[in-house]
């Protein structure tokens, strides 16, 4: 953690005095020729010469809130909202960028702490952060870049799915609006489920077993279980029929929290975002550490439950 005194603010110290001790004394992973401290990274190429990219951005009050979080766990946070990104794609991640504004009067200790928050994350992934920006801003802004490896696989696309396939899951569900709620409405106890909404908890190593297993189509769930799988049905033409009986786990792991707030624990399963599960499509039985929840059929593209289609949300909407 941070040891610089909060009264000294970004400011204070000046741009180049802070990005110094943002970088000071980080190791590397191996792949990292050149890292923070020049103009750009130098990263060793993958083998077979492709690297997987995404791109995100959180903006404070819209994607996290520092009356809930600490720096640190906002920076786990961003971390891992990329990072699943990558696994989704049946790649391993390798390497972060991160550009990060804040108001001049943001204490350095703080953006000492968000950094740190940042390599824990990425450092469980075997990544590293290799460069960035920081600059003023009205607000926190937080943009990071994701770079990953497929080790010589074929990407795993969201428009594979083929009728017959298994829908199965890879991590949780619900846990992260579930906590979101518990936040919003002010309502102690539930602290797991309090802090899977602050630092969630993605599969990574799942996204490329996946994908060595033969998974067809692949996401994480970032937006919600049925707009994510929406997406998948629509690039691959198919119906994707979900089983409430499969996911009576996560229904009954929420239900005491929801009861706390009077909601239905399925909307928070089935449209609760930001667990960054992996859900995959497998034309036989998926791997160790995935559980089948659904079915892929024929018919014009579109989510079931049960056979039906949910009249509930289906998850976030950036502009909503």
């Amino acid at each position: 953690m941070a040891t610089e005194e909060p009264t000294e603010s970004l400011a204070d110290a000046g741009e180049f005095t802070v990005i110094d001790r943002l970088i000071r004394g980080r190791r590397q992973p191996g792949g990292v020729e050149v890292g923070p401290g020049d103009d750009a990274a130098v990263l060793a190429a993958a083998e077979d010469a492709r690297t997987v990219v995404t791109t995100d951005m959180l903006v404070a009050g819209r994607h996290f809130r520092l009356d809930w979080s600490t720096p640190h766990q906002v920076g786990r946070k961003a971390i891992a909202q990329n990072g699943a990104d990558i696994a989704a794609m049946g790649a391993r991640p390798t390497a972060f960028v991160v550009a990060f504004g804040a108001p001049p009067d943001t204490p350095t200790a703080h953006a000492l702490e968000l950094t740190d928050g940042m390599w824990q994350e990425a450092s469980r992934i075997g990544a590293g952060i290799v460069g960035g920006d920081l600059v003023s801003a009205p607000q926190w802004v937080i943009g990071v870049t994701a770079l990953g490896s497929l080790d010589g696989r074929a990407p795993v696309l969201r428009s594979g799915a083929r009728s017959g396939d298994i829908v199965a899951v890879a991590g949780e569900l619900g846990r992260s609006m579930a906590g979101y709620q518990l936040w919003r409405n002010g309502i102690e106890g539930f602290d797991e489920l309090r802090r899977r909404h602050l630092v969630p908890q993605p599969p990574y190593r799942q996204g490329p077993i996946a994908a060595e297993a033969g998974a067809t189509a692949m996401t994480d769930v970032s937006d919600g279980l049925l707009a994510d799988l929406g997406h998948i049905a629509d690039a691959s033409g198919v119906v994707i029929d979900l089983s409430t009986a499969r996911l009576a786990a996560d229904h009954d792991a929420v239900a005491g929290a929801a009861a706390a707030v009077d909601a239905d624990p399925w909307a928070w399963v089935l449209g609760g975002g930001e667990d960054h599960a992996l859900v995959a499509t497998f034309g036989s039985a998926p791997p160790p550490g995935w559980r089948t929840i659904g079915r892929v059929l024929d018919g014009t593209p579109a989510v079931l439950v049960d056979g039906a289609a949910w009249r509930g949300n289906p998850g976030w909407d950036s502009f909503g």
